[in-house]
């Protein structure tokens, strides 16, 4: 399990305790020097080339065909309802695991952090995204959600001051190439694209940033995988309570369920939920930071092949267009240098519990 990030501020040394929100932040602004334990690091045996590579394979992979995933699923299950059994699910799984391992019990103050965090990324991010992908394809989905990073420099703006010309400059070209996504004709007309289901999908990626921007002022548990847990468990209840209000369970008609989407919803409770997870936790105490952030660009290319191949999602020359604007976007505005932090304080960053991976 990490235990804490190595970070230089000024010339001198910050211990952090680790929390995914740290691991996040220090990974997109490029600051990280070493994530891991510093003083039992070297007793682990260091992973060869081939389980590496496995590793990013399976973040890239698992976490691009999620998208797809979610759009089968949500064919004959309602959206709410089945994004709250996936994170109830796995967060009550991986919260169980994580107290037999020893973690402490969380209390009421961190739990009622936990519940708002969770309601942010959860309802507010994949639930929106589910509901959108009854509508829109898999692979626009995913694109839409790529302008995450570009929603979180704007949110962050108002505590880090002003923004350079060159994170100007990322932002309006990541944004013109949502407009480019969408199309004139789209926004004319009405017909081509569901331009309420788009606008719910670039919501999702903005209520994720919200969520990520308040989680900096609270402080969720120390464990690594008991926060994400956490953070699950929360998230997954809200979805239940909405789908609840929604009158989903109700309307639903069990007889209805293909196998394709109970399929689906196995998939991304076990693979996108507990495995994906467990695997980019431990890449980043293996690897470096600016090779574990390259998800931010892969994924949404990958979301957009696995639409086009397995479900014959459509790519045209504006698809592709509009894919390499929004990424070389997203490089911009990551790459934008390094945050300044005060020389003896140490800010407590995002807690974000999924990673990047819906």
């Amino acid at each position: 399990m990490i235990n804490t990030i190595k970070n230089y501020f000024d010339g001198e040394v910050a211990m952090l305790t680790d929390r995914p929100s740290q691991i996040r932040a220090l990974l997109r602004s490029g600051s990280a020097i070493e994530i891991g334990p510093p003083f039992r690091r070297h007793n682990f045996a260091r992973p060869t080339r081939a389980q590496i590579v496995l590793g990013f394979a399976a973040i890239y992979l698992i976490w691009g065909s999620t998208y797809l995933g979610i759009r089968y699923a949500v064919e004959t299950i309602p959206p709410l309802l089945m994004m709250g059994i996936r994170h109830f699910t796995a967060g009550l799984l991986v919260f169980i695991w994580a107290r037999r391992q020893g973690d402490p019990a969380p209390t009421r103050l961190q739990w009622g952090y936990a519940a708002v965090t969770g309601a942010l990324l959860f309802l507010g991010g994949h639930g929106t995204i589910a509901w959108a992908e009854q509508r829109i394809p898999s692979g626009l989905a995913a694109l839409l959600c790529a302008t995450l990073p570009l929603w979180t420099v704007l949110l962050a703006s108002r505590n880090e001051g002003k923004l350079g010309a060159k994170v100007w400059t990322g932002l309006l070209l990541g944004f013109g190439g949502v407009a480019l996504l969408i199309g004139p004709d789209a926004i004319s007309s009405g017909r081509r694209l569901d331009l309420l289901a788009t606008a719910v999908a670039l919501s999702s990626a903005f209520l994720w940033a919200a969520g990520t921007i308040y989680s900096q002022r609270v402080k969720l548990a120390v464990s690594t995988v008991l926060s994400a847990a956490m953070q699950m468990v929360a998230g997954g209840a809200t979805l239940l309570i909405a789908s609840l209000i929604a009158g989903e369970p109700s309307a639903l008609n069990v007889a209805a369920i293909t196998e394709k989407s109970v399929f689906a919803l196995v998939y991304l409770i076990v693979f996108g939920s507990i495995i994906a997870f467990t695997v980019f936790t431990w890449l980043v105490t293996v690897s470096s930071s600016s090779q574990v952030s390259t998800y931010a660009y892969v994924n949404p290319v990958v979301a957009v092949f696995v639409g086009w191949a397995l479900a014959d999602e459509h790519i045209g020359p504006r698809t592709i267009a509009a894919t390499v604007i929004i990424l070389a976007s997203v490089a911009l505005v990551s790459g934008r240098g390094k945050v300044q932090e005060p020389r003896h304080e140490i800010k407590e960053m995002a807690e974000v519990t999924e990673a990047a991976g819906d």
